[in-house]
């Protein structure tokens, strides 16, 4: 199969071609450890860890390396540890355990390195250190700053005019500047804020500005160049033009990264997500009602490219959607690798621009197969192996049902109970007393599942 991705970049769909196919590299901008991770904040780890999977099936395993890093320094940081009372380390441990279980629960796989930026602070001076030698930054009261202008094709990235790039950035005036559009590289740190040596001869201790971060993380565990970098749209400007811009200068490459890739935005119930809204949804809210699977394949159920609406409604249909693909696989173990047919049609449609929606639609047709009466195991096998390539359908049956259940606030063993008298009423033909306790369970909010024999199952509203 071929690859094809979007690159920001160029604004094409072009064919994907490593630098080196036996060592291709991913960085994906992570999070700022400073609280729970908001519902928007899943979609580039859900969308990328696909990415991931995929490149692991074209590649091999060993053959990709997947970076995505942690922001634990940062001013959003410093304001929380304060606002809270408890120390800066405290409070980024806590944040990342959090952030952890979320992307653990979500299904993702684990990336192959997860830099911290406070660890990278050599890597940090040594590029601010080679841009100012360069000519490219200067140092002014304390503080090191890129010079927009010594790149000439600096805004290649997002393609903005001048007006609207100072806009966006919404940039700090200071008379230091020699440019209104110069960004932060370093600067100094006030007592009781992280800091460490300054670079270029500062005596003043300080700490690294946000883009540098990504620059130094990449650099070292990537290179100078490498394949693929991506992140949500927000990020486009001016966060990943200034990483270009320091990495290119800093090592006088033409590219950063071949490949750019972005997600587009979420709303929620069709509203922007904001707190000043009351309509804030954090990945931890979610997974107290609802299986990280579910939220998943919702996630997934739009093109990472188009915006998306989050809804309940879309939840529940991801929910009632996995609920029978479960039930078509049972126990069964999924079959996976290049012998499995069904495996390739989901990674051909992955493999177009990672086009879920058309990989779930097929999801759908596949699952039909499985389900005919006819149907044997090895299909069954090969449909969760397809799913796999999802990240969906990693549970059997039983381990799936005993998580939905500790996701809801009924009591499963009482369910079971009323269900096995309402049995025994239809048996008995006392019609009166299973209808009412058909109505006693969807008082809970308990759906049932019937066929002539009885239950075969059941769930609960969402």
């Amino acid at each position: 199969m071929e690859l094809r991705l979007y690159n920001t970049l160029t604004r094409a769909k072009d064919a994907f071609r490593p630098y080196d196919p036996s060592n291709v590299r991913l960085y994906v901008c992570g999070p700022t450890v400073y609280d729970l991770a908001h519902i928007g904040n899943a979609r580039p780890i859900i969308v990328f860890d696909v990415l991931f999977r995929l490149l692991r099936r074209l590649y091999g395993e060993d053959a990709v390396t997947y970076v995505r890093n942690i922001t634990d320094v940062d001013d959003k940081i410093n304001a929380r540890a304060a606002e809270r009372s408890i120390d800066i380390r405290e409070l980024t441990e806590e944040t990342y355990r959090w952030f952890r279980a979320d992307t653990e629960a979500l299904g993702c796989l684990e990336p192959s390195v997860e830099p911290r930026a406070t660890e990278h602070i050599a890597e940090m001076r040594i590029l601010i250190e080679r841009l100012v030698a360069s000519g490219h930054a200067y140092v002014a009261e304390g503080h090191v700053l890129f010079h927009v202008p010594s790149m000439p094709d600096y805004g290649r990235l997002s393609r903005r005019p001048l007006d609207d790039m100072i806009a966006g950035a919404r940039v700090d005036v200071a008379p230091y500047k020699r440019d209104a559009m110069d960004f932060v590289l370093w600067k100094p740190s006030p007592e009781g804020v992280p800091a460490w040596p300054s670079p270029c001869g500062i005596p003043q201790p300080g700490r690294p500005g946000w883009h540098i971060e990504c620059s130094a993380m990449s650099w070292r565990h990537l290179g100078e160049t490498f394949d693929i970098h991506g992140g949500g749209i927000d990020l486009v400007f001016p966060h990943h033009e200034n990483e270009i811009a320091q990495s290119r200068c800093a090592f006088g490459t033409n590219v950063m990264a071949q490949v750019w890739m972005h997600n587009g935005f979420l709303t929620l119930e069709g509203e922007k997500m904001s707190k000043s809204l009351g309509n804030f949804v954090t990945i931890r809210e979610l997974l107290a009602d609802w299986p990280g699977e579910v939220l998943r394949l919702a996630m997934l159920s739009t093109h990472y490219r188009q915006p998306i609406n989050w809804t309940r409604q879309g939840i529940g249909f991801a929910a009632k959607t996995l609920d029978k693909w479960y039930r078509i696989v049972g126990d069964e173990a999924a079959e996976t690798g290049e012998d499995n047919p069904f495996e390739a049609e989901i990674a051909d449609r992955l493999g177009d621009d990672i086009n879920s929606p058309s990989a779930i639609t097929h999801l759908h047709h596949l699952a039909e197969v499985a389900e005919d009466v006819d149907a044997s195991s090895a299909l069954k096998r090969r449909f969760k192996g397809a799913a796999n390539l999802l990240g969906l359908l990693h549970d059997t049956e039983s381990e799936w049902r005993a998580r939905q259940r500790a996701a809801i606030s009924v009591d499963p063993a009482a369910v079971e109970e009323l269900i096995a008298a309402r049995l025994a009423a239809r048996k008995a033909r006392d019609f009166s007393t299973a209808d009412h306790i058909r109505e006693q369970l969807a008082a809970q909010g308990v759906v049932l599942m019937d066929n002539k024999d009885g239950t075969t199952s059941w769930e609960v509203a969402r």
